[in-house]
């Protein structure tokens, strides 16, 4: 089985096509740097790429300017016999703010908007009962969509493990940096057995 916080062949995907050998999750890419850090044991492979979108095969600066239309994501193959689904999106609803309509932090525009790309029914249905838990945190409404995973492109190489790169860079410190604390704080028991700091 494959899950969507999801690192895919460049190219793309058709929707429900199985990735790989283990669940693959997708989730916007701007939020799971900090998974990118987190035990090999239970994420296997992490890649930031692009979907969503109606342009194939898009190049970052378009994403950035909006026209094609995809969310920046990233693509997650997990060991399901370490994490749950359930307990990544649980990640995804602590570490970003779900009720900001096309934006997280100072970043705006759609290719920021928070989404989760289901990748079979089972995904869907357990995507669904978080959101509604979620919401039980939040006095506004989660504008979270949940849609069909459609084509995933890889981004371009100079974005993967972008945070484990560039720690010292301005947007690293000021935005990832806090997201990372609260992850370590809030998933500690988790993260018991990690050597990644």
């Amino acid at each position: 089985p494959v899950i969507a916080f999801a690192s895919v062949a460049s190219g793309g995907t058709a929707a429900g096509t199985a990735i790989a050998s283990r669940p693959i999750a997708h989730v916007p890419g701007g939020v799971v740097e900090q998974v990118e850090r987190s035990p090999d044991r239970w994420v296997v492979d992490v890649e930031s790429g692009y979907s969503g979108g109606h342009v194939a095969k898009p190049a970052y600066a378009d994403v950035c300017d909006g026209t094609t239309g995809h969310a920046e994501v990233v693509r997650i193959e997990f060991d399901p016999q370490q994490i749950s689904y359930r307990e990544l999106l649980e990640i995804f609803f602590v570490i970003h703010d779900p009720t900001t309509l096309n934006r997280q932090g100072n970043d705006s525009g759609t290719q920021y908007r928070s989404v989760i790309f289901y990748h079979s029914d089972e995904q869907r249905s357990v995507a669904e009962d978080v959101i509604r838990e979620a919401q039980t945190q939040w006095n506004k409404p989660i504008v979270t969509q949940l849609l069909p995973a459609p084509d995933y492109y890889r981004a371009e190489t100079h974005h993967q493990e972008y945070y484990r790169h560039n720690p010292a860079a301005g947007y690293c410190m000021f935005v990832v940096s806090p997201k990372v604390a609260k992850f370590r704080k809030t998933f500690a028991a988790k993260r018991k057995n990690s050597t990644v700091d």
